[in-house]
């Protein structure tokens, strides 16, 4: 429900357009990984996965399980609250291994959090807690990054700014771009996943950015020509 509602609001506040890696596979019980700048951002990732057929379920902050009607939803779909800085931290963990084992893809958002600026520019993903690495290391979970670009130019800064941004967004319908790379599995200790993870992310995120023109694009073009590689997607990828 949450990915066919972000799939039909999300083009009223913005235009968003979707890219994949050549390779790129959302194969069943994979571990999903986003960068993450802005309260926007799940609905726009959960649009764009939801174009390319996919619906995941998303660990996301345990206060959402206490909104009522939001809460109800989220525990019905089967949605992983993550209780952090809690003696039940560890059951996120519990849960997002029980949904890859069922075949369900996962989406993370490594962060932890969203970052303390106010500005609505692009800046690279912030370092990531090690629940990706510990997760990986559990399941041996395929990890597919996904980069999202423009988000906060829908809704960024102070309470105020980001009501202002949220109400005048459908007239001003920002430019939005999430870029899906091919999945790589983690190897090595803890420190060294959770690094490869922090990596591939980024790349995903640069491609992104790039595609809008954002300062600090611009992996994954080809240079003297300024073209990305990555392809425009148009139909479904295969979900199997």
């Amino acid at each position: 429900m949450l990915s066919r509602l972000s799939g039909q609001l999300v083009p009223a506040v913005g235009r968003l357009r979707v890219t994949t890696d050549p390779h790129t596979d959302l194969a069943p019980g994979s571990i999903l990984v986003a960068n993450h700048t802005s309260l926007a951002d799940p609905a726009i990732v959960l649009a764009a996965l939801h174009r390319l057929g996919a619906e995941p379920v998303v660990a996301a902050t345990a206060g959402l399980w206490r909104l009522p009607w939001l809460g109800r939803a989220l525990a019905r779909e089967g949605h992983i609250p993550v209780h952090r800085g809690s003696e039940r931290a560890a059951e996120s963990l519990d849960l997002a291994a029980a949904a890859l084992a069922a075949g369900r893809l996962v989406l993370i958002y490594a962060e932890g959090g969203l970052p303390r600026r106010r500005d609505a520019a692009e800046a690279p993903p912030e370092a990531f807690r090690s629940g990706i690495a510990r997760l990986s290391l559990r399941t041996g979970a395929p990890l597919v990054p996904v980069g999202q670009a423009g988000a906060r130019r829908v809704v960024s800064g102070g309470t105020a700014k980001q009501l202002a941004g949220l109400v005048t967004a459908p007239l001003r319908r920002p430019d939005l771009h999430v870029h899906v790379g091919a999945p790589l599995t983690l190897s090595g200790d803890t420190p060294a996943r959770t690094a490869q993870a922090h990596d591939a992310v980024t790349a995903a995120w640069r491609e992104a950015a790039a595609r809008l023109g954002e300062r600090g694009g611009g992996l994954g073009t080809d240079q003297g020509t300024g073209r990305g590689t990555a392809q425009q997607v148009t139909v479904p990828l295969r979900i199997a």
